[in-house]
């Protein structure tokens, strides 16, 4: 047997010692228009030099893929070359862009076959952190390593001495750290594909150094198939100012404790107000305190000694049109389905199918009762006038959380079980609890066909999507 032995207690936990935040090269700079990525095989070291390395799909090599970072108002031309064994497409998650460039297979494009080129190119209207990732067999694509960032500055950045990015990831590995088989049936029904690996930056690294007194803007990005990560930076001040890219009055969150369901984003700035000497340990507790590990050390050297810093100023804001709330088109969706769900069937095409026939089919989950036959081809799940304020009531009425994406628009989420969701964030993803109720808003600006769906994958490919026609 190659390597160490690796357990899902002993990975989360050696990761969570020593995960590095490596230095990504951008792609993309000034008089750089245009660039290419090319989806292939490679091989990463995920669990560290000292162990044997792992076999994934990658983005020209790289796991995570390149930094893409670009400008606001620039136009972004992006050439992807399939390398691989299967169909892939690449979509940009968060980006409001022409439906035609949003990456979805038989909805937005013809997939990319093996050996085939497509050329993505669109303006980029709103700053932020956002990301790209195949958007067909997205479950097994993305879980092997087909995930990357792309960064889309402010004309105005905050007063800051340095920034980070911080992509967070989990990796289901076996013994030899090769990546476990998909397609698991207890995946799809239950809390989706949890690894026992997590991963910043793809890798498993010494600690992250911070000199005392900084302000650093940090980064993080979601990109795993279905964990959540909820973070808490030992006493360090933290300040939220985007959220899935879009600004937030610069605020510190409850507790300090930053919570990103499976493809969302935050921009933070942190603090070091810590000694030199001082090591101060990133506790990821999403799953509650028995499962909770140290994600990350933060190591502090000598810096600018203790400095006063003010709280951080406001992002400026994004484009995006505000819905009427008043004059609004009120809908309801609801989602069911799973283990320990009370759904007893839904429709499939024109019949009505029970839980049992809905299995065998590989369907679990419904959304208003209708479950896709096929994916990606189904009838829309609302037809929405252009320019129309839409208000949604999203009902989860099953035993696991899901982070509701919805694409090309970014929407305000007004309430959480009827109570106010503080300062009203825009996002284009909403983590949706146990038996929770949320609600958004939004104007329906963007023409075309989006794909509305959970971005656990492994649940959106048992039959949590659906499409939202806007003409």
């Amino acid at each position: 047997m190659r390597g160490p032995l690796l357990t899902r207690r002993g990975l989360l936990g050696a990761a969570g010692a020593s995960i590095a935040s490596i230095s990504l090269p951008p792609l993309l700079q000034a008089g750089q228009p245009s660039l290419r990525l090319v989806a292939a095989p490679g091989k990463a070291s995920l669990v560290g030099d000292q162990g044997p390395p792992t076999r994934v799909w990658a983005y020209n090599g790289r796991v995570p893929g390149p930094l893409i970072r670009a400008r606001q108002g620039d136009r972004l031309v992006v050439e992807v070359e399939n390398r691989l064994d299967e169909p892939t497409t690449v979509h940009w998650h968060g980006l409001r862009i022409p439906a035609r460039m949003d990456g979805v297979p038989w909805v937005s494009q013809r997939p990319i076959a093996p050996g085939e080129r497509f050329t993505y190119a669109f303006d980029l209207e709103d700053a932020g952190t956002f990301w790209y990732h195949p958007h067909i067999n997205s479950s097994s694509q993305v879980g092997r390593g087909l995930r990357g960032v792309l960064i889309v500055e402010e004309d105005q950045a905050p007063a800051v001495d340095r920034e980070l990015l911080w992509v967070l990831d989990d990796w289901r590995l076996d013994q030899e750290a090769e990546i476990a088989p998909f397609g698991a049936m207890m995946d799809a029904s239950h809390a989706g594909r949890l690894g026992n690996v997590a991963t910043v930056n793809g890798s498993v690294g010494p600690d992250e150094p911070m000199r005392a007194g900084e302000r650093v803007r940090l980064r993080l990005a979601n990109v795993a198939n279905a964990r959540t990560f909820a973070l808490r930076f030992g006493d360090l001040p933290v300040w939220l100012l985007a959220l899935d890219g879009h600004p937030v009055p610069p605020h510190q969150p409850d507790g300090g404790r930053i919570v990103l369901g499976a493809g969302m984003r935050a921009d933070l700035v942190l603090d070091v107000a810590a000694e030199p000497g001082a090591s101060v340990a990133v506790v990821d507790d999403a799953y509650g305190p028995g499962q909770a590990f140290e994600l990350k050390h933060l190591r502090v050297e000598e810096g600018l000694g203790q400095v006063e810093r003010p709280a951080p100023a406001p992002l400026p804001s994004n484009p995006v049109a505000e819905p009427d709330l008043a004059a609004a088109e009120h809908r309801r969706i609801i989602f069911e389905g799973g283990a320990m769900g009370a759904m007893m069937g839904a429709r499939m095409g024109e019949h009505f199918r029970t839980m049992r026939e809905l299995a065998e089919a590989g369907r679990l989950w419904a959304i208003n009762g209708q479950v896709p036959e096929e994916l990606f081809r189904m009838a829309p799940l609302l037809s929405l006038a252009q320019g129309s304020s839409q208000r949604v009531e999203l009902i989860n009425r099953t035993a696991f959380p899901h982070p509701i994406h919805l694409h090309g628009h970014a929407f305000r989420v007004l309430t959480r079980n009827g109570a106010p969701e503080p300062h009203t964030p825009f996002r284009d993803t909403v983590l949706l609890g146990t038996e929770e109720t949320v609600e958004i808003a939004f104007v329906a600006d963007n023409p075309g066909q989006w794909m509305f769906h959970c971005h656990v994958l492994e649940h959106q490919e048992a039959g949590m999507m659906a499409v939202v026609d806007v003409s």
